[in-house]
């Protein structure tokens, strides 16, 4: 799977929480409000299920689920594996 169309799935299932507001890939999605922490752990289930990645307490830096890009990152860093 390519990086796009990692983000593009992550896009998909970030969108109906943005409610049609724009986001660039490096906007933090908490600060700016879009989410919560409860959120958190919603992209992380969605993670592991959308791309079969099994997340272990190291990758549950908050860095890695602020943005769209630190997202792709973590997917594409645990795809490696």
């Amino acid at each position: 799977m390519t990086h796009e169309e990692t983000r593009d799935r992550v896009r998909a299932f970030l969108a109906p929480q943005l409610a049609g507001q724009p986001l660039a890939d490096s906007d933090d999605i908490f600060a700016l409000g879009y989410v919560n922490s409860l959120f958190a752990m919603q992209l992380a289930l969605f993670l592991e299920q959308e791309f079969s990645l099994s997340l272990g307490p190291e990758d549950m830096n908050f860095d890695n689920f602020r943005t769209v890009d630190g997202l792709v990152r973590l997917v594409t860093s645990k795809a490696a594996v």
